[in-house]
């Protein structure tokens, strides 16, 4: 039995929903990955009289399609879908035998009006809280549309396959062949990616805004929604929903909620700020800010948007080392999430660079993978929590390395080693290895703003206790600040103390 009593009882629920027969073609091998995906399939097959079970030749072995009798409906799973992947599986399940995708019907006819043939790989890894997203948005687009279809590829069943075509970090997207992009994408990015997505004429007859919150992450949403319960007109413009918080695994210090994940709460964030008669434009960069009778945000794709008052929330990014190799080899050995891309580099050698919390836990966690973590640390001493110090000294397959700089990542078509000068003695030395994971802390996403608005040398917005800028109107919240901690409780806090504060400047002005 492959399936818990638990995940089997939530299961039987979600098969009693299937709306209609559907059939799993099965090509299976002698192989364990096959007997594991036999042992799913077949289990699925007695929990419910709506599923069938075919045996065939697919392309990949082992992998199964999910398909409506009669026809191919273009969904296929490469290795067993369980893990992060369950929920995936569940929902192509039932999307297939008939329910509708919890989609807006704006981007269903999207879906369903595109011309063309397209078939899409994803290669994933069953550990990554990023690819469900994309494996649930590419079964959506397979499901609605005839001419698209799609192939999860589970990395660590196809290891081959994934060295061959020298995939080092998930997801990886292939279409039609070619890569077409990598790291956590929604539905709407794929369908912008592809030249679907809105254009400046979209936005031309919008009326100026009473408040028109820049960037969509904790404090954005909280700004958005405390903007909103005034009853004043509302705002959203957002390059992705949820910002960093998607790229976020386990979040414990979210007070009174013992444990979620990030995506988790982006989706609440995201229904919530759905309550609300909001106007929240996605997939949207700003580009420039300038105050005139009204505040002007233009866009990257030319449009601009007016409002009375704006509340600047972008958020922060990881900080790149800034080193020779690091843009070069990025997802080719180089990497920010030991989450997602761990489990590609098992039994190999890599580098953590940073010392603080992130960079201890990402070398504690990719410890039990690799073959050997050097972590190395610019200054002195290690800058994380003394229990994580205390654990990382346990480990028998970690060096660390204090007082040093790194200078080069090294590599040919993909990582092949990092070099590092000792401060103290200013000599230059070389370690062979094969994934460099980047922990160094993060930096505010305020570049567009240049000079329009007072930033600290770091780049981060000044703001008073009211949220309030330099500029009359103009607030701004959360990491992209120079509040004294990056929090996602904090910048809801101030989020919702910029919205209060630009609800206060429109009574006044």
């Amino acid at each position: 039995m492959l399936l818990d009593a638990n995940i089997k009882a939530q299961l039987e629920q979600y098969l009693q929903m299937l709306e209609s027969d559907i059939l799993l073609k099965v090509s299976a091998g002698e192989d364990k990955v096959s007997h594991d995906m036999l042992a799913l399939v077949d289990e699925l097959a007695t929990m419910s009289s709506r599923i069938k079970v075919e045996k065939t030749e697919l392309e990949r072995t082992p992998s199964f399609s999910v398909n409506r009798i009669g026809e191919d409906t273009g969904i296929t799973f490469a290795g067993v879908p369980l893990g992060h992947e369950f929920t995936s599986l569940v929902l192509a399940l039932l999307q297939v035998s008939g329910r509708a995708p919890k989609v807006d019907q704006s981007v269903i006819d999207q879906i369903k009006n595109m011309k063309g043939k397209y078939h899409f790989e994803s290669y994933i890894s069953l550990t990554c809280h990023n690819c469900p997203d994309v494996v649930q948005a590419l079964n959506i687009l397979s499901v609605l549309n005839d001419n698209i279809s799609h192939t999860m590829i589970d990395g660590a069943a196809f290891k081959d396959e994934v060295e061959r075509k020298e995939i080092m970090a998930v997801p990886t997207v292939f279409l039609n062949g070619e890569e077409f992009g990598s790291g956590r994408m929604t539905l709407e990015e794929i369908l912008n990616k592809m030249g679907s997505g809105p254009d400046a004429s979209e936005f031309a007859d919008k009326d100026p805004y009473d408040v028109l919150v820049v960037g969509g992450g904790p404090a954005g949403a909280s700004a958005a929604i405390y903007a909103a319960r005034k009853g004043i007109r509302t705002g959203i413009v957002a390059e992705r929903f949820g910002g960093q918080v998607m790229d976020t695994l386990g979040i414990e210090n979210f007070v009174s909620i013992k444990k979620t994940e990030g995506p988790k709460l982006v989706a609440s964030l995201e229904e919530h700020v759905k309550d609300y008669n909001i106007d929240v434009m996605n997939l949207q960069r700003a580009s420039k800010l300038e105050k005139k009778d009204l505040v002007e945000i233009e866009l990257e794709n030319g449009a601009v948007l007016k409002s009375k008052s704006v509340i600047l929330s972008t958020g922060a990014r990881w900080r790149n080392v800034g080193v020779p190799g690091e843009a070069e080899f990025k997802n080719k050995g180089v990497a920010y999430c030991p989450h997602c891309d761990g489990p590609l580099f098992e039994g190999k050698r890599v580098a953590v660079i940073g010392g603080g919390n992130s960079g201890i836990e990402a070398a504690i966690d990719l410890a039990g993978i690799v073959e050997h973590v050097t972590v190395l640390e610019f200054l002195p001493e290690l800058k994380a929590d003394a229990v994580l110090q205390e654990r990382l000294n346990t480990l028998p397959n970690v060096t660390v390395l204090k007082n040093v700089q790194t200078t080069e990542i090294t590599g040919t078509d993909k990582v092949n080693g990092i070099s590092y000068m000792d401060r103290d003695t200013e000599e230059v030395k070389h370690v062979e290895l094969e994934g460099v994971f980047v922990q160094i802390g993060l930096v505010p996403n305020t570049e567009w703003l240049g000079d329009a608005i007072e930033r600290s040398r770091f780049g981060e917005i000044l703001v008073d206790k009211h949220g309030a800028t330099n500029v009359p109107g103009v607030f701004a919240a959360g990491d992209c600040t120079d509040s004294a901690y990056k929090q996602i409780i904090i910048s809801m806090g101030s989020g919702a103390t910029a919205a209060l504060g630009a609800f206060d400047y429109l009574i006044r002005n």
